[in-house]
């Protein structure tokens, strides 16, 4: 599990400054490593509430006893004791950086020098301690969603809105897009589809839903804290 950063309307730096915009955003994102799906999601703040409502979404999501591996964000350390108890395997993965030299580092994080595994409950098994699926999945989404992609204006202009976005594509993640290494998608690989959906059966789905509320969709979606 891992946290993305993004913006809505301006950075924090502008809004200090009297910028009218609601300022960054994170979204919480739990990927599963054997069929890629991802399990749980939540936009929010990067704090202690977030992190503690993200991981309790994630227990609720599984029903056995599974391997858990996150960055060293002290706020995990108690989330996941809180929302798990003893009845999990977690590690973190703490990651040393340092300078490479390049002048240029003001758009990209530092180079990662070394990294530690530190089993923290139960116990997992180091050689499958590992964040590497879930910082792909990083990628993935910025490269997906036009609203993550740095250095542009595509950024979202309205917090409802980027919360539409992600949702709109992790259910495209999840069950429309086949993933090349299990060769479908991570829903059917999950057992909870039958079958690869697609844009169209999307788009019913919606029409379904708002036919049964009486009302958009829309509506009814949480700004921030949704999942």
């Amino acid at each position: 599990m891992d946290e993305i950063w993004s913006f809505v309307g301006c950075k924090d730096k502008a809004i200090k400054a009297g910028a009218a915009g609601h300022g960054s955003v994170w979204t919480w994102v739990a990927i599963d490593a054997d069929t890629k799906m991802v399990v749980s999601y939540l936009m929010g703040e990067r704090d202690a509430d977030t992190a503690q409502a993200f991981v309790s979404d994630l227990r609720d999501r599984v029903d056995s006893r599974i391997q858990l591996t996150s960055d060293g964000f002290r706020a995990y350390r108690n989330a996941v004791s809180k929302a798990f108890g003893g009845h999990v395997d977690y590690a973190m993965l703490i990651k040393e950086y340092g300078w490479d030299g390049s002048p240029d580092t003001r758009y990209s994080q530092p180079a990662c020098i070394g990294t530690h595994k530190h089993s923290i409950c139960g116990n997992p098994d180091i050689d499958h301690v590992s964040t590497s699926l879930i910082e792909r999945q990083n990628l993935t989404l910025r490269m997906g969603s036009r609203r993550f992609t740095r250095l542009t204006n595509a950024f979202s202009k309205k917090v409802e809105n980027h919360a539409h976005a992600i949702a709109l594509h992790y259910f495209y993640y999840n069950f429309c897009r086949k993933h090349q290494t299990i060769k479908t998608t991570p829903a059917v690989a999950m057992g909870v589809a039958d079958r690869q959906m697609t844009i169209l059966d999307l788009v019913k789905l919606i029409e379904v839903e708002e036919s049964r509320l009486g009302r958009r969709i829309t509506d009814y979606l949480p700004a921030v804290g949704s999942k």
